[in-house]
């Protein structure tokens, strides 16, 4: 223990959020989305109590506002096992994409959030990412004025002098607040980071470990080491859309994180920044006469009495990964079509999947009276797949939508309401008022592409003619027997419809990048495909004789299918 550094100067802390918070996948992955993931902050943030308590270690937890607010009981625990709970701000946001007064609204709201749920005056602060000391200065200003007394947000540049690189005093016009920036070294042409996290796992721990131990014996500068609580987490769900560059940012040696902590924890032991800086027993003590923030999106019922009943139909193949994410959105989008008046049946059809699926289908949803499950015995493609679920539907609305929710299915408590003067209502990213997010343009060129073409066939002049989410009117296309199963049956569906008279509206949506898995679309194939079902579609529509179906354009049909629908 003689050779041992000091221990006092060693500086944990640790952020608590989730895998589709962080940066890298920011592009991707909006905050109206997060409540939609499976969450996984809460066991890891444990994980992370575990080995802290295993050493006798004690940290600065800097924890989202957001987290606060749907779990205060795990920020309660953290307080309640001896950490310091300090701000990481309510929402993952820069404070660069924020003005300051919006970056003062936010900082408020995450510190009723903390102190609500731990008790505890918030009194430290660490942006979600890195600011830079020599244009970032302003945030110190805002948190001396609003309370706190140190942040922890600062990455040194090659601009940076020696003295701002390590715990320093700044002055602002409401008083002094402690800035400890992230650990670096000087390679000679910009501080390298060796202060944790993606560093950390990225840089060989063997250069790492030599940096650690010079920090810490050249001098009585704190090393303040940090983790985020999913870099305990090698298991966590893989977001496929991500670039390459941010899926090895974020997913590379995420198992070499425990054992580095095993071995530092080991070595010197940690403390946390208010218990170093010696501000525990002035801002320790419990706050009294907070209460937690109401959710802002609790739903209120608009209608009352007997709702209308839809069918969902969710097309599954190989889903294993994609299946909590649904699981979680279902749940939000079963309260949203409940609120808008109408009772939602859900219907999943697993084609022959030869993955984890089936098995995670039913560990999710058998037991839920208002899901059910169907299994085809032989892959048939996604077509197949709707047309087995709306045979089996017992509703005159009936929905599809795709597995990995790349259109927003929330959507559809806006979409159920067009069908009265339709037999068919199609998401259409293309629309002018649709979009489309992170989606490659060779993608969009094929779909505009394709959809160039069906126009100049078909009656339904749309901007597009190949989505899944849709509504239907189920009289108007159950008795419709397309001969394509897979992706080419879904335009065809369509086509089959504007053949036979049938009217069709188009729904403005936006079309998001696929988060989970991948494509199960084969493009050249389904080039080729499309041209060949053209062709087909305009020989039946000059040559031949389209197939009589009832829809809402034919006659005598009015009157019994809007009663359907008025009846629920």
């Amino acid at each position: 223990m003689a050779n041992r550094p000091d221990i006092s100067k060693h500086i944990l802390t640790v952020l608590v959020e989730d895998y589709f918070h962080v940066g890298a996948f920011e592009k991707l992955i909006h905050q109206q989305n997060w409540g939609h993931f499976e969450p996984r902050y809460r066991q890891n943030t444990i994980k992370a109590l575990d080995l802290l308590d295993r050493y006798g270690a004690k940290a600065t937890f800097f924890v989202l506002g957001w987290i606060a607010e749907n779990d205060p009981a795990l920020v309660r625990e953290i307080a309640e096992r001896g950490h310091e709970v300090a701000d990481r701000g309510f929402y993952h946001r820069s404070v660069r994409s924020l003005t300051p007064d919006e970056f003062r609204e936010d900082l408020r709201r995450s510190r009723a959030a903390l102190e609500a749920a731990s008790g505890r005056k918030m009194i430290g602060y660490r942006a979600a990412e890195k600011l830079s000391p020599e244009h970032d200065e302003w945030v110190h200003q805002i948190l001396a004025e609003e309370g706190y007394l140190y942040d922890a947000s600062m990455m040194p540049t090659r601009n940076t002098p020696p003295e701002k690189r390590v715990l320093h005093e700044v002055e602002t016009k409401f008083g002094r607040i402690c800035e400890l920036p992230y650990a670096t070294i000087d390679t000679g042409l910009r501080p390298l980071p060796i202060s944790g996290g993606n560093y950390i796992r990225q840089i060989p721990y063997t250069l790492t470990r030599r940096a650690v131990r010079r920090w810490l014996e050249r001098g009585s500068d704190p090393f303040v080491f940090y983790f985020h609580v999913w870099e305990l987490d090698p298991d966590q769900p893989r977001i496929s859309a991500a670039s390459r560059l941010n899926r090895i940012r974020h997913y590379r040696k995420l198992d070499k994180m425990e054992w580095i902590l095993n071995e530092n924890l080991g070595l010197y032991g940690s403390s946390g920044i208010s218990e170093y800086l010696g501000l525990i027993s002035e801002y320790g003590s419990t706050v009294e006469g907070q209460t937690a923030l109401v959710s802002l999106y609790e739903p209120e019922a608009k209608k009352r009495g007997r709702k209308t009943p839809v069918t969902v139909i969710i097309p599954c193949y190989n889903e294993q990964a994609s299946l909590p994410y649904l699981s979680n959105t279902l749940r939000s989008v079963e309260t949203t079509l409940n609120s808008a008046g109408y009772n939602a049946r859900f219907i999943f059809v697993d084609d022959r999947s030869t993955d984890a699926t089936s098995r995670i289908l039913n560990e999710l949803f058998s037991d839920k009276p208002n899901f059910s499950i169907i299994h085809h015995d032989e892959n048939r493609g996604v077509s197949a797949a709707i047309m087995t679920g709306l045979k089996a539907a017992e509703t005159e609305i009936v929905c599809s939508m795709d597995c990995d929710c790349t259109y927003d299915p929330h959507e559809l408590a806006r979409m159920i309401p067009l069908l009265n003067d339709a037999d068919l209502v199609t998401a259409s990213p293309y629309h002018r008022e649709g979009g489309v997010r992170n989606v490659p343009n060779w993608r969009l060129f094929l779909s505009k592409g394709a959809s160039f073409l069906y126009r100049r066939v078909l009656t339904s002049q749309l901007d597009t003619y190949t989505s899944c989410f849709r509504v239907y009117r189920k009289s108007s296309v159950e008795k419709l027997q397309p001969r394509e199963n897979g992706f080419l049956g879904v335009a065809e569906l369509l086509g089959l419809l504007d053949l036979a008279g049938g009217r069709i509206i188009e729904f403005p949506a936006v079309l998001n990048v696929r988060l989970f898995g991948s494509s199960k679309m084969k493009t050249l194939r389904t080039i080729g495909g499309h041209l060949g079902l053209l062709s087909r579609m305009a020989s039946q529509k000059w040559f031949g004789k389209s197939r009589t179906i009832k829809t809402s354009s034919t006659p005598k049909a009015d009157s019994a299918v809007s009663g359907n629908l008025a009846k629920g």
